[in-house]
């Protein structure tokens, strides 16, 4: 029997799981679908915006206190003093030991990196392939080189560095002929990437990219130099290119999220971790106010599976841990747990999609007391040996927040402890 099973593989899931199985339990990741890593940049947002403010935030860490004061039942005001910068350091630590090393200003400022649109996008931590691309204040900094290649889908160079130029960076743009890298002429950004992991492939992009860059330029490119050797595929191709070359984000698939889950998926195999995915929660079983086993749906029988404790962390609203009806009843799809939705009589949508006061249902969640353990409108947990983590919680807007990953380190980390420690605990053991 497994110590703890954690349902979900996004980045709270697989953070969770590492810090558990490096506290020595039996753990083993169950999940309906890969997680929002395959979905977003591939960086480490902490808090880009503070909640009804529209000025960006400069240094997240020092404006966490603020948002926790004022909103008490928020994650970050659930993760204990200094957890926070705890967690991203270790993250930090945990990403060089994989050989994918992200990294955040010294003096802890959001760095801006450019966005698949050309607009400055704040991210607290970034993986070494965006590092070069940061933008430093308008005038400032190296000028860019934007290069696309032609009949790429969803990577337009002209657009990017139009709108850099219109923030005041030097930003040129010039694309290259897709068959430098591939004889395809429809591939994904991860096939892409596959091609570039061939040494051939990156040497033919690197000799035409030497032929465009002119002295002091730094190269920006779609992200995807490389998918399972990145960090040679970077280095070969910014060598033989003679210039700084970065990535930036396209849209879904993500290259830099790919990567970063099959490092962690690696990383957690090496632990004796076993992850299952396409396996959808369809019934539990609970006895004296403790979760015993779940069931996932199978072409035959369902599978049931066992443990001492569970901890969810199935994403919220966007994610698919909370799903709702026409007739607007919301649900957490996995347990079946009480959620802290709107109040009574306040509208779940605004009447504008970019409202700047954001929508009141991406704030619905799983409430936790600071256990991380779900509880019932009482403030009592629902189960003994249930926790929660990451997108599921309540109380929080990552996306408008600019705080997803940040939340999903912080909390993955903070649940997963908690959850040792009770396991370790007589009364569940």
């Amino acid at each position: 029997m497994y110590d703890l099973i954690v349902i979900g593989a996004g980045l709270a899931g697989l953070v969770a799981a590492h810090t558990a199985a490096q506290a020595g339990l039996k753990v083993k990741v169950i999940a309906k679908g890969l997680g929002a890593l395959h979905w977003g940049a591939g960086t480490v947002d902490v808090l880009g915006y503070y909640p009804d403010e529209h000025s960006p935030i400069e240094r997240p860490l020092e404006a966490v206190p603020r948002l926790a004061a004022a909103a008490p039942n928020h994650p970050y005001a659930l993760v204990s003093a200094g957890g926070l910068d705890e967690a991203l350091r270790g993250f930090v630590a945990l990403t060089q030991e994989m050989g994918l090393p992200y990294a955040g200003a010294a003096d802890g400022r959001n760095l801006w990196l450019p966005s698949p649109a050309g607009a400055a996008r704040p991210a607290y931590l970034a993986p070494q392939g965006q590092w070069p691309g940061r933008l430093e204040r308008p005038g400032e900094g190296a000028p860019l080189l934007i290069v696309g290649l032609a009949g790429m889908r969803d990577f337009y160079p002209q657009m990017v560095a139009a709108n850099l130029a219109r923030l005041g960076y030097a930003a040129r743009a010039a694309a290259l002929p897709l068959d430098l890298i591939t004889a395809r002429r429809d591939s994904n950004t991860a096939q892409l990437a596959l091609a570039l992991d061939a040494p051939a492939a990156r040497s033919r992009l690197a000799a035409a990219l030497k032929r465009l860059v002119q002295p002091g330029e730094r190269v920006g490119l779609p992200a995807i130099v490389g998918l399972k050797d990145h960090p040679a595929a970077l280095a070969q191709l910014q060598a033989e290119a003679g210039a700084p070359a970065f990535e930036i984000p396209t849209l879904p698939p993500s290259v830099p999220g790919m990567r970063l889950y099959a490092a962690l998926r690696r990383r957690l195999q090496s632990l004796g971790v076993r992850l299952e995915i396409n396996l959808e929660i369809i019934a539990l079983r609970a006895e004296g106010g403790r979760v015993v086993s779940v069931d996932t749906e199978t072409s035959a029988r369902p599978l049931r599976h066992e443990a001492r404790g569970f901890l969810l962390a199935t994403g919220g609203v966007l994610g698919g841990g909370i799903t709702s009806d026409y007739l607007g009843n919301a649900r957490e799809t996995a347990f079946g747990l009480p959620l802290a939705l709107p109040q009574e009589g306040e509208p779940w949508f605004r009447p504008r999609f970019f409202d700047p006061a954001g929508h009141p249902f991406f704030r619905a969640g799983v409430p936790v007391n600071r256990r991380f353990q779900p509880v019932d409108a009482g403030g009592a947990p629902v189960y003994e040996n249930v926790w929660a983590a990451g997108g599921l919680l309540a109380h929080a807007d990552p996306i408008r927040e600019r705080s997803l990953e940040g939340i999903a380190i912080a909390t993955g980390v903070a649940a997963a402890r908690q959850a040792a420690e009770a396991l370790r605990a007589p009364s569940l053991g």
